[in-house]
């Protein structure tokens, strides 16, 4: 087999955050559902953009964090995504090239998709995404070769909103497959599982997955099953390895009928939970792709979203030595 030219290649939503601070008055008279992700319109989008005032911008959307914090890792990373040929757009663009992650796609005459987040005082997120240029990927100009010059292909669930997307994700999962390529799934969020049940368990059981990313509320969703360990027992029979966060409780990981657990590993207070589970997939893929046991791999992603939620928003702060962060932690006592 030849060998990959990069670890992780990773498809999803380019998208810029806007995050404010706001008690939960303003998120209910704005018909908001507190602590959840939805989409909305882009012109409720522009309405909401301008109720929330003075905002942070910063590059974001849920496996662009998890790029941003590999390449923390020094890993060999190309991300596929879609922009706008607006401020927006080259804001992403160039902080992908910052980063030293391959950004392949050129820019297209539709709007840079936002994500408005509300952040309350406890912490939790009301996120509100307008899709923006990502809803319109196009498989004719996106080249699913590159998913087999990854180790790892991880894909988004929240890029199966439209057909467009869909396409391009269902051909880059065939070559990874067909390359031997091992390929990761983030269910996103639990309406994203809601909307896309169906077609999330057909992938499941069809192979076209070997490392499922989920967290509590959305492993119950995908399994229908409200008990956890129901849950966990229907999705592990399922996928090679199963990976499943449970927020405070830590997280676990099931691969070949072998069982390992993770606490969580707080920093300190909570600030902002945004980037949590981004931040955790950073950490296990980089663990993976650096041949790692999984009890290692797990507790680096357990690591990183530790980290992650003592900060705003889904970004460790400029020059942070993620790395180094994760090896003191691990050689610890």
């Amino acid at each position: 087999m030849i060998p990959p030219r990069y670890d992780v290649v990773a498809i999803g939503n380019a998208l810029v955050d806007v995050l404010c601070h706001k008690d939960d008055d303003f998120v209910a008279a704005h018909g908001l559902k507190r602590g959840l992700m939805q989409p909305i319109a882009p012109d409720q989008a522009v309405a909401l953009h301008a109720a929330m005032g003075a905002c942070e911008e910063m590059c974001g959307g849920s496996a662009a964090n998890t790029m941003a914090a590999l390449a923390r890792l020094g890993l060999r990373l190309a991300f596929v995504g879609q922009v706008g040929s607006d401020p927006m757009g080259r804001l992403f663009a160039d902080d992908m090239a910052a980063s030293g992650i391959a950004f392949p796609l050129p820019p297209i005459d539709t709007p840079t998709g936002r994500c408005l987040i509300i952040v309350s005082p406890d912490g939790h997120r009301t996120m509100n995404t307008a899709i923006g240029a990502s809803e319109y990927l196009p498989a004719a100009a996106f080249d699913s070769a590159i998913a087999g010059d990854a180790a790892i292909l991880y894909v988004e669930g929240y890029m199966w909103r439209t057909d467009e997307p869909r396409a391009a994700l269902r051909a880059a999962l065939d070559v990874a497959r067909a390359r031997g390529r091992r390929t990761a799934f983030t269910l996103s969020s639990e309406f994203c599982v809601q909307q896309h049940h169906d077609d999330f368990v057909a992938l499941i059981e069809a192979g076209s997955i070997d490392i499922l990313f989920a967290n509590e509320g959305e492993l119950a969703e995908l399994s229908g099953r409200a008990d956890f360990e129901a849950g966990v027992a229907w999705a592990a029979a399922r996928v090679p390895l199963l990976i499943a966060t449970r927020g405070a409780e830590g997280a676990i990981a099931i691969e070949g009928g072998e069982r390992v657990t993770t606490p969580a590993e707080p920093f300190g207070a909570i600030v902002d939970t945004t980037g949590a589970g981004d931040l955790f997939a950073a950490g296990v893929l980089a663990g993976l792709a650096q041949g790692r046991d999984l009890a290692t791999a797990l507790r680096m992603g357990s690591i990183a979203a530790g980290r992650i939620i003592a900060e705003t928003g889904p970004r460790l702060p400029e020059g942070e030595d993620l790395a180094a962060l994760i090896e003191a932690r691990l050689a610890a006592p």
